[in-house]
């Protein structure tokens, strides 16, 4: 614990850039440390001045001034007065965007560049869109260029056009303009898939490997799972690779017992990703600061597999040659069959598709999508994780707002601050 409060004040000090991400987090373990154990009044009618400071704090992740605390006071509603810290540039600047970066890195750290990926989710939450879009629409949020004179033009070869921006020092509030993929990156639209298709997506989850770590990042950070929750033997076991061996080791009961649990699942889905590779130079470059996500657009072919799929589908077939063959970015979800149909996927949705457009579609429709983000925002404003029975009853009843509000993530974020303000 001392180590880490030596570290974070040191590295602030080292690189400006997270000075401000350094004063969100004393401030805010400040009030966890003064306020754990307390017992929460979800049912709070506003009036103590105390309370409102602590969603202020909360939600901006700095104190409230005295108009602010007045505006808050004399709000009608919940929704209301945490309209005051979520117009601030406190909640863009640093409690989103340290909600959002870890998202984009295999490593889960916040300390990273300012990216398309973070951007296009604080873009989202700002412009009050429907949230679910975040794994499918063609969207992407750029800098704004009246703002920032001299901003790089927005490539998928380098993060340039975001470090400008970020270190410009304009608030993101302001700094991002709404764009699309397919206007800024040159994709087609049935190619684009929200922050999957990003740049810092494709750097992070489609460079060297299989396409696989996509779905894996992708289900940790938007259905707050990862694989291992969806193990499952039962599935049928036709689309995994040629790359997983059968036999490990030369035992066989390794595969049936635990390789195929996971494998029946992911494979059919990752191949959503068939057409997607991050290009750099592993000898000279090899975290790919200067790699470029490429797509296989109609009439492009991979030189070894002769389709639109990337080589690195096909990938040690001698493993099992009589594994399955990639030969498109069709896709098929096992897991709405058995124990995975918890995770509540919609029914008017056919449950496969061809692409990574489709795929988001079908993950930002299941029940868990909607719960995760809830479970996220509740991380972010309560500064812990739900861990009582009451924590999972506000859960439930936050998410059912949040999808009433039309997937506004700006509703999760005034309700679950007013769950964890403390009483008074």
């Amino acid at each position: 614990m001392v180590q880490s409060a030596q570290l974070l004040p040191a590295m602030a000090s080292k690189y400006p850039s997270y000075r401000r991400r350094w004063c969100s987090v004393a401030i805010n373990l400040c009030v966890v440390l003064v306020f754990i154990g307390g017992n929460i009044d979800p049912s709070f009618a506003f009036g103590s001045k105390n309370q409102v400071k602590r969603i202020y704090d909360r939600i901006a992740g700095v104190p409230a001034n005295e108009q602010e605390l007045q505006q808050m006071l004399q709000a009608g509603s919940l929704q209301e007065a945490a309209e005051v810290p979520l117009s601030t540039t406190y909640f863009y600047d640093v409690t989103l965007k340290n909600m959002a970066a870890p998202w984009t890195n295999e490593e889960q750290t916040a300390f990273v560049e300012l990216n398309d990926y973070t951007a296009t989710v604080i873009g989202l939450v700002r412009d009050n869109i429907d949230f679910r879009q975040v794994l499918y629409a063609d969207l992407l949020y750029i800098g704004n260029s009246q703002l920032v004179p001299g901003l790089p033009s927005y490539s998928l070869s380098n993060n340039d056009h975001y470090v400008a921006l970020e270190e410009s020092g304009v608030s993101l509030r302001e700094g991002l303009v709404q764009a699309t993929q397919s206007s800024e990156a040159g994709f087609p639209t049935d190619a684009t898939a929200g922050v999957m298709t990003t740049r810092a997506a494709g750097k992070a989850f489609f460079s060297a490997g299989t396409n696989r770590a996509m779905l894996r990042f992708t289900l940790m950070n938007h259905l707050c799972r990862d694989l291992e929750q969806f193990k499952d033997t039962s599935r049928p076991a036709d689309r995994i690779r040629q790359d997983v061996s059968r036999s490990p080791g030369g035992d066989s009961r390794i595969f049936l017992n635990n390789c195929v649990a996971c494998h029946n699942g992911m494979d059919p889905l990752a191949q959503a990703y068939a057409y997607y590779e991050y290009a750099y130079d592993m000898d000279n470059d090899p975290t790919g600061i200067n790699g470029t996500l490429l797509y296989n657009s109609e009439g492009q072919t991979d030189p070894t597999t002769g389709t639109r799929v990337w080589g690195k589908y096909h990938i040690n077939a001698n493993n099992f040659p009589f594994g399955y063959v990639t030969t498109n970015d069709s896709w098929v979800n096992y897991w709405r069959a058995g124990p995975n149909a918890v995770i509540g996927w919609a029914n008017d949705l056919g449950g496969s598709g061809a692409g990574a457009k489709t795929l988001g579609t079908e993950l930002a429709h299941s029940e868990a999508f909607a719960q995760c983000q809830v479970q996220k925002v509740f991380r972010t404003v309560c500064l812990r994780d739900p861990s009582e029975a009451s924590d999972v009853s506000a859960i439930d009843n936050i998410t059912g707002s949040f999808k009433a509000s039309g997937y506004n993530l700006k509703t999760a974020f005034a309700e679950t601050a007013g769950y964890c303000m403390g009483v008074e």
